[in-house]
């Protein structure tokens, strides 16, 4: 059922034909592959800063936390917290280090690319591994994001899904098609503000209008004390669980390629800040969001009927309900926005890892390159065909996989990246072993659910201690690669670096 008006849909438009102007105005920027698959590594703190969180905040954000704290109460924000924790540690103490390493590591351009130059791998296995777990686990991502997309088109304007499907996924494909990386980055700016405005003025508006804090909170707390609760039906497995999402962070391609982009090291701390600011608003008003709207929905149930139908559209709902109609086409456009930020980021992930871990590696190592950033664009074209055709049952069983594939991430390349950076004595064989053993822990934890404890925890241990175990077996280091790796620690060492960051 088409439940928008003209000036929602206006809005929609407008929205939809401002990111196609950005690609394109990231087209004209593109000179090469580097400037394709990592913006040529010119991006300012506050591009670097709000890209790194819109490509990481999806649909979830605007929709699934509200709707989970909607139905749970304050309970549900634990993940939120252990979110919150991870990104602050990722950013305190991976993304400069990071930046620096690849940059000496051969220029790295993708996350396979590093794990390959940073161990002299000429037998390019961490490369291909590598690869494969991003194009695995990310196409079944875009399918996710396809499908999110295709959802809100169907909602908004009473389309049919498959027809959602071609319209939601063709928005997104068409500026990362046309301009890359600085493209994606550049409309995730715009798109991240979107969101932390809607996020802000949303919550604001509920507690408005039922009175203030105080009298909306005591709302909250008549319909069900439970709701105030930080422990209701969490068990200690169940805290740390939540928590433990915080982990993937470490391991996130979408998230570290954007302080790999970075202008330069002085460029971190400020993204630091920016990024961490935007997130823990941006998060606090979803649960806010959520929150209030117990109160709000429990005094005026004859406009309960959307959200008792579905929790995650609590958001929806309000901005429709308690907004000017041009205001809230500019609020539900912030959905979109958070699903194209993060489908875009993915896509171009897959794109960059076909062109230059697979094509430039084993293809055409000389081919010139206009013809590199022609085929990641096709590559683009292809990874999201592949995610339209998986997106095409939106009850396929593959989109369950999604669930897992961020403690995949995590476990995989989380402690790969964190004792790559700080440990000098790490070894080829123990990146492999560390990277099979946490993807196949989590593949394994998952189906067997044992002690109910998310998937990404006992992977990332075992995995961190399964590089560590080989690499200790192993024949030490070459000497060219301890000796890039105590040139990246002296520049980080050095007090310009280590006051700035």
């Amino acid at each position: 059922m088409q439940i928008t008006s003209a000036p929602v849909t206006i809005m929609f438009v407008v929205y939809i034909l401002a990111m196609l102007l950005i690609g394109w105005l990231g087209y004209r920027a593109t000179h090469d592959l580097s400037d394709y698959i990592l913006g040529g590594r010119k991006l300012g703190a506050f591009v670097v800063a709000l890209a790194a969180g819109a490509s990481d905040m999806s649909g979830w954000l605007l929709m699934g936390l509200p709707g989970a704290v909607y139905t749970e109460g304050i309970s549900a924000s634990w993940i939120a917290i252990g979110l919150t924790i991870g990104a602050y540690l990722n950013w305190r103490f991976i993304a400069a280090r990071l930046r620096v390493h690849t940059e000496h590591a051969g220029n790295a351009l993708t996350l396979p690319d590093f794990f390959s130059n940073r161990f002299e791998d000429r037998s390019n296995l961490l490369r291909i591994v590598s690869a494969l777990v991003i194009l695995v686990f990310f196409t079944l991502y875009c399918a996710s994001g396809v499908v999110a997309g295709a959802r809100l088109f169907e909602s908004m304007f009473g389309m049919s899904y498959p027809s959602a499907v071609w319209l939601g996924a063709f928005c997104t494909i068409a500026y990362v098609f046309i301009g890359g990386f600085l493209a994606v980055s550049w409309t995730d700016t715009i798109q991240a503000s979107l969101m932390f405005t809607a996020l802000v003025l949303a919550p604001l508006m509920v507690i408005h209008s039922l009175g203030g804090l105080g009298d909306s909170t005591q709302a909250v707390a008549s319909v069900s004390p439970q709701h105030l609760d930080m422990f209701r039906g969490m068990s200690t497995i169940g805290v740390i669980s939540l928590l433990g999402w915080g982990l993937g962070y470490f391991g996130q391609p979408h998230i570290l390629v954007r302080f790999m982009a970075a202008e330069s090291l002085r460029t971190i701390p400020n993204a630091r800040r920016i990024s961490m600011t935007w997130m823990i608003l941006c998060l606090a008003g979803a649960v806010a969001v959520g929150f209030f709207g117990i109160a709000y929905f429990a005094a005026n149930p004859g406009q309960a009927a959307g959200v008792n139908a579905n929790a995650e559209r609590v958001f929806v709902e309000l901005g429709l309900i308690l907004f000017n109609p041009w205001i809230a086409g500019m609020l539900l456009a912030a959905i979109l926005a958070a699903v194209m930020s993060t489908l875009s980021a993915q896509l171009l992930v897959c794109s960059s890892s076909l062109t230059q871990d697979i094509y430039k590696t084993f293809v055409r190592r000389d081919a010139p390159q206009r013809e590199l950033v022609w085929f990641g664009r096709a590559m683009v074209l292809a990874v999201a065909l592949v995610a339209i055709w998986l997106a095409w049952n939106p009850d396929s069983r593959v989109l369950s996989m999604v669930s897992y594939a961020w403690a995949g991430f995590g476990a995989a390349f989380g402690p790969v990246v964190i004792l790559s950076l700080v440990w000098r004595r790490m070894t080829r064989n123990g990146a492999l072993a560390g990277m099979i053993v946490g993807a196949v822990v989590v593949l394994v934890w998952n189906h067997y659910a044992w002690f109910g404890l998310y998937e990404i925890i006992p992977g990332f241990i075992l995995g961190a201690l399964a590089i560590v175990l080989v690499s200790l077996a192993d024949r030490e280091p070459p000497g060219s690669v301890t000796g890039v790796f105590d040139q990246v620690q002296a520049e980080m060492r050095s007090p310009g670096v280590r006051e700035n960051v």
